[in-house]
């Protein structure tokens, strides 16, 4: 039974063949693309189900080929490939709107079960609502509010401009202000992966949330609980200033 489309771009001809190969017999319907414009030129047509790039393409970079991707509001799971484990590729790929990254060599099976986690996370059927008026899709903690149908974010009435997953981990930060969520907790509610993957991936989004937050030298909301994971902590409110005081008789 097909498990869905997905498009492999990578300018390494053995490692396309061998993904194709590997992928058909796992069940993915396989498109192929040489180059990041042959990728472009793919996705304008009939859309995959998930989208594996290779991070060094010559021309046009799967970071690249990503962030064309999202500017046209298209949500299609990426999952990036890099033939270093250095951060400064993962964190482009990531910042560009990628959902995921492997590091060359990795084994087909990892990467199957992460292309699985990805289409499981993109189709999950949305919840039941009960009976009654529509929940609010605001969300207010402390300074922030956070507007999960347009999914905007403001911080002291500043507008912040979040990817895809630095606002869903804000979403589960500000849903859960003042509770410690593990690394493990965070995967699971934002990638939806329920098998043994590197964590740091959950790092660097919130290094990246951080230095968005934290902007203009505002204060941290987000602190690391070693040994433990993360928590947002909200600040207290400001007491009034200039107010009348009290009088008192001579």
């Amino acid at each position: 039974m097909t498990t869905g489309r997905v498009l492999v771009a990578d300018d390494d001809a053995a490692i396309r063949r061998s993904l194709e190969r590997g992928l058909r017999l796992s069940g993915f319907t396989v498109l192929l693309a040489e180059d990041g414009p042959s990728a472009l030129r793919l996705l304008g047509g009939q859309p995959p189900d998930v989208v594996v790039l290779d991070v060094s393409m010559p021309g046009l970079t799967g970071t690249e080929v990503c962030r064309a991707l999202r500017a046209k509001g298209d949500d299609t799971p990426v999952l990036m490939l890099s033939a270093l484990d250095e951060v400064a590729d993962r964190v482009a790929g990531l910042q560009a709107g990628a959902d995921d990254y492997l590091v060359k060599p990795f084994a087909l099976e990892e990467l199957v079960l992460r292309l699985h986690a990805l289409l499981r996370r993109r189709t999950a059927p949305a919840a039941v609502e009960p009976a009654g008026p529509p929940p609010s899709q605001v969300l207010r903690a402390g300074p922030l509010l956070i507007d999960r149908d347009t999914r905007q974010v403001s911080l002291d009435g500043i507008e912040l401009h979040l990817t895809r997953r630095e606002f869903d981990l804000l979403v589960q930060f500000a849903r859960n202000a003042g509770l410690v969520l593990t690394r493990d907790q965070l995967l699971d509610r934002v990638w939806g992966y329920d098998f043994e993957v590197r964590t740091d991936a959950v790092d660097t989004f919130i290094s990246y949330l951080r230095r968005k937050l934290e902007e203009g030298g505002r204060a941290r909301l987000i602190h690391t609980v070693r040994g433990v994971g993360f928590v947002l902590r909200l600040p207290p409110p400001e007491r009034p200033t200039g107010g009348t005081a009290e009088a008192h008789s001579p």
